[in-house]
């Protein structure tokens, strides 16, 4: 997309209208609640369902082997954001590639929401993660494409979007995880599909209005000839797999632990070629190459802090199950709802974050200073979640105000960091490469699931402070290293502080 045609775009949304901001950041705002909602509500009982006992309505899956699956399942989701993203810039244009992904993740609820087997399972979360690459990266790229690149409303922007995610989840493990637990899984997973359901109507009944042209452009459209090329390409790669696939499954190779492998080295691999293939093209120039250098580091730090929050959603919710004293004042509280917690520092802290950093203005910390304050936080939330093991054992209940203790340190972390690595994404991007960026930047999360799905796996609470301890450390180590070579890669974001 050129300047001219973002300046066109922007200039054909209402500028104010959704507390001081275009009209269009209501949309895309309350689209991204419901589709955080359904796939937040989804993962507060995903690892339950799969280690509980068939008995209690679960797959009977062994726990360690199903906290894997969670993190490759989230690493896939977000790996497929790139797929997503290249869809949008070269093919769709981002607001028919936001639709079509609402349609694949409705449709991957309702199949989970059909009591079935293993196999059921899969292909439902196939389709949630088409739906999900398809959506999640766009809708956040529409979110940039409503501003001009020197409004200074931009940060706050994305911070306020960002409370859209949250709200969705932070209501989503209260409702779809009391009814998946407490009642049936299936029910569950059913409200999970109607929330995507409610954010796909309001998408399409107000993104005309509201949103005018942002989101129908077509980046980088392909030629004739790259249609032509591309479409025997993935004819190829279809067959390919397929055969791979007929292949490895009788002879025993493709099992869930070599699969689990194979996403980790692809959750590294799909980022590093990407930095390489935009580096390298002519259509980027040189003050974006060097742009494009700076944010390795960033990705880098990305990787590290989400290693540690996504596992809110695997190791520190077996924690919940397993190792925290549920009962308290005579009320039982319900393991899936601490993952409501995330989300409501957020929403509480998300405003006041919003406002500091506009009241600070030019004397806010840097990109890369506020990543490294994310990545320090996120190692101390660790460091703090192995110390009632330390003080009562690891065989014991502990109270729960230490796991709530251990997600605000990363609440702060994360505020830190996510809001503001989705606004400097957007900034560094370079022009033709531009929702293909967004993805990049949500690899960051599926190279760090891809992470989790191989280190979850030794956990275990009689290891839990070395586990714990271990991955705080290294945390904090590269946080100190990162604030040191803040200056450095500054000067090569070329002007965006």
């Amino acid at each position: 997309m050129t300047r001219l045609q973002k300046e066109e775009i922007v200039e054909s949304v209402p500028q104010t209208g959704f507390f001081g901001h275009p009209k269009g950041l209501f949309t895309l705002f309350f689209t991204e609640f419901w589709e955080r909602f359904s796939y937040y509500g989804m993962r507060a009982i995903l690892a339950f369902y799969m280690y509980y006992e068939v008995s209690k309505g679960g797959l009977g899956i062994d726990k360690n082997t199903a906290l894997a699956i969670v993190s490759i399942y989230g690493s896939l989701v977000y790996m497929s954001g790139i797929i997503g993203g290249w869809l949008a810039d070269r093919i769709f244009g981002t607001s028919r590639a936001v639709f079509f992904g609402g349609i694949f993740i409705m449709l991957g609820h309702i199949v989970l929401a059909m009591p079935g087997s293993l196999t059921m399972f899969f292909i439902s979360m196939v389709l949630i993660v088409i739906g999900t690459g398809l959506l999640k990266p766009n809708v956040s790229t529409m979110v940039g494409d409503i501003y001009s690149n020197d409004d200074v409303r931009k940060d706050s922007g994305f911070s306020i979007f960002y409370m859209g995610i949250n709200m969705g989840s932070f209501i989503a493990p209260l409702t779809v995880g009391t009814l998946g637990l407490e009642y049936n899984f299936h029910l569950g997973f059913g409200l999970a599909a109607v929330g995507m359901f409610f954010g796909l109507l309001l998408f399409v009944f107000t993104k005309k209005k509201n949103l005018g042209l942002a989101g129908t452009q077509i980046a980088n459209p392909l030629s004739p000839t790259e249609r032509n090329r591309m479409i025997k390409i993935v004819i190829s790669v279809v067959l390919v797999l397929g055969a791979l696939i007929a292949i490895s499954i009788p002879r025993g190779w493709l099992t869930f632990d070599s699969f689990i492998k194979f996403v980790g080295v692809l959750g590294f691999l799909i980022p590093f070629s990407y930095f390489f293939y935009m580096y390298r093209s002519n259509k980027t120039t040189k003050d974006e190459k060097s742009r494009i250098l700076a944010y390795i580091p960033l990705f880098l730090a990305s990787v590290m802090f989400w290693a540690i929050a996504e596992q809110g959603s695997t190791i520190l919710a077996l924690y919940a199950d397993t190792r925290t004293n549920l009962d308290v004042f005579g009320f039982h509280i319900s393991p899936a709802w601490f993952q409501s917690l995330n989300p409501l520092f957020i929403i509480i802290l998300a405003p006041v974050f919003a406002w500091l950093w506009i009241k600070m203005g030019r004397k806010q910390p840097t990109v890369p200073q506020k990543f490294s304050f994310g990545i320090l936080l996120a190692g101390i939330s660790f460091i703090v979640i192995l110390v009632p093991g330390y003080l009562g054992g690891t065989d014991a209940l502990v109270n729960p105000m230490w796991l709530v203790l251990s997600i605000f340190i990363a609440v702060l972390g994360e505020l830190c960091l996510s809001p503001v690595g989705l606004s400097a994404t957007t900034k560094l991007a370079p022009a033709a490469f531009s929702a293909q960026t967004m993805s990049l930047w949500f690899l960051s999360n599926a190279a760090a699931q891809a992470l989790n799905a191989q280190i979850v796996q030794y956990y275990s609470p009689e290891n839990e402070m070395m586990y714990f301890g271990i991955i705080g450390g290294i945390a904090i180590v590269l946080s100190i290293i990162l604030f040191l070579i803040s200056p450095i890669i500054l000067r090569y974001m070329k002007g965006v502080r």
